[in-house]
């Protein structure tokens, strides 16, 4: 076997089982893997120089395709939401991927998951394509070349999107798979050409272990202001985490996933992961120029075929499109990927029902009801088979699939950690206003930003609120430069009846949602849920 590239000579891919490889290349760079991504018809160039890949029928995670080993170790796994396979069937699927691996050439990354050395994960990553081997390098965190020579994984991910399960022999429901087996720290992904299932592999093992080590794991995105005073940003896909976060006058840390501790914030990654439907240097000036050069690399992104110029409004092939590329592409983005405790709190839902209002300050209470909800909302052409209603969706933690133990579990850190460190927590809706998707408009970015920089610098304190009467929040009555009928959504109405129908019915969706969690809470959270009784006063 050939091998390129810096390595710990001792500790080579015969410890993971992998033998019988035609060449193995060691942590390569950005030039390399370009050279090796283009020569292999991978994917092509940007007119920027990005490199731009498509990942053909899976433009997403498949959620339904990933698999835990189930053992001793894994009992107190939250399988409620989690899929799960035996031991014997991950053994099987393992020395298939071996097999399978036979004669290829791959590409091997040493990196490092978590900003913080006492809870970072060792991660060895090997690719069969070079382009997801820059994928991962990109996302991850990159240790110093001089470490390399003494690097020993404690996780290992081997991705082979032309592998194929075989569901009666591996467990499994197709020919796409990503199993875990937490005792033995591997991670198997097949099938899939989405790069994505990579960088949310870790996550997801970050999140099994860092609770039990007294870290809370979030997928959030955050930043911290000049005078060291950090925030948070929960959010699923498409409300804004790394929009928001992107700000000229904060420090970014990072826009997808954290861990919150004793000693503070700190990141899980060394790059950032933005979806890009409908991109503009005006609207994110930052993202559009990380993302237009070389070393970004495109997913699914449209290209003009003679100018090769994305077309970032393009969604005909997917709406996820995303572009990745490394954090200090962006230019007020910390060095450290660490910070202080957080003063703010800030939760993201794009309420395509468009009753929500643009923000709401949260007692503890109701940060943990709205955490442990995860509420936004898919329109049509953002997932197949949505018809022209908003759906609601509700994502426990703003982040179930990632989740391997009880939602209570990081729930009830949060609220923990919101009373020890008098933590302001707050409600942001970055969907519709003015009606529902299809009557109303998006919230203007404008308007979002500047109710956050009220939030985060401490102005919005200071103002009137009131109590909404659907969901019992403190709402903002003004604040100077925001629209004053845009705080109450319903004044942004023409049919004020069918405003209250709609939030009535958002209201009821949230309750019923709720209901699988109210044994695992107190009365005080289960008494933040949206409470109808208070409508009818």
């Amino acid at each position: 076997m050939q091998e390129t590239g810096l390595r710990n000579g001792a500790f080579g891919a015969d410890k993971f089982g992998l033998k019988n490889l035609k060449t193995l290349h060691w942590n390569l760079g950005a030039p390399q893997l370009y050279q090796y991504s283009l020569a292999a018809g991978e994917a092509v160039l940007s007119a920027d120089g990005a490199l731009c890949a498509d990942t053909g029928e899976f433009t997403g995670r498949s959620p339904k395709d990933k698999f835990t080993v189930r053992d001793a170790s894994t009992e107190k796994m939250w399988w409620a939401g989690n899929q799960s396979i035996t031991p014997d069937q991950f053994s099987a699927l393992h020395a298939d991927f071996l097999k399978h691996a036979e004669g290829m050439t791959l590409f091997a990354q040493d990196l490092y998951g978590g900003a913080d050395p006492t809870f970072q994960i060792k991660t060895r990553v090997f690719t069969e394509l070079a382009w997801h081997s820059l994928f991962i390098r990109t996302l991850l965190i990159r240790p110093e070349a001089s470490t390399l020579k003494d690097f020993v994984p404690e996780l290992t991910i081997i991705d082979l999107p032309s592998f194929r399960a075989d569901p009666k022999r591996h467990g499994c429901k197709s020919e796409n798979v990503v199993a875990i087996d937490f005792a033995r720290k591997i991670v198997l992904i097949g099938g899939s050409y989405y790069a994505g299932e990579m960088k949310k592999s870790v996550f997801t093992t970050l999140n099994y272990y860092l609770p039990a080590k007294g870290v809370m794991p979030m997928h959030c995105s955050a930043n911290v202001g000049p005078k060291g005073d950090t925030a948070v940003f929960f959010g699923l896909s498409g409300t804004g985490k790394t929009t928001l976060s992107a700000d000229p006058n904060r420090t970014l840390i990072g826009d997808d996933e954290h861990g919150w501790g004793n000693d503070g914030v700190f990141n899980f990654e060394g790059g950032c992961y933005a979806k890009c439907i409908k991109l503009s240097k005006e609207a994110e000036p930052q993202i559009f120029a990380a993302s237009s050069r070389f070393g970004a690399v495109l997913e699914n992104v449209v290209l003009d075929e003679d100018t090769r110029v994305p077309d970032f409004d393009d969604g005909s092939k997917t709406e996820n499109t995303r572009s990745a590329y490394p954090l200090d592409f962006i230019p007020n983005a910390s060095r450290t990927g660490r910070a202080g405790q957080p003063k703010n709190v800030v939760m993201l839902a794009a309420d395509a029902f468009g009753v929500l209002p643009p923000i709401a300050k949260l007692s503890p209470a109701q940060a943990m009801y709205h955490f442990l909800s995860g509420y936004t909302a898919k329109v049509a052409g953002t997932e197949r088979g949505l018809g022209n209603e908003p759906q609601p969706e509700f994502s426990t933690c703003f982040g179930s699939p990632f989740l391997p133990l009880d939602p209570s579990v990081y729930g009830n850190m949060l609220r923990e950690l919101i009373a020890r460190h008098n933590v302001d927590c707050w409600l942001v809706n970055t969907g519709w206003t003015g009606g529902k998707y299809g009557t109303g408009s998006r919230m203007p970015i404008k308007v979002t930003r500047a109710l956050l920089t009220a939030a985060l610098d401490g102005s919005l304190r200071n103002v009137e609120f009131r109590t909404d009467k659907y969901f019992g929040f403190a709402v903002p009555t003004a604040l100077p430069g925001v629209p004053s009928e845009i705080l109450d959504p319903v004044n942004t109405w023409k049919d004020k009846a069918e405003f209250d129908k709609t939030a009535r019915s958002l209201v009821g969706m949230f309750q019923k949602n709720f209901a699988k969690f109210e044994a695992q809470v107190d009365a005080e959270v289960r008494a933040a849920a949206p409470d109808l009784k208070l409508a009818a006063e």
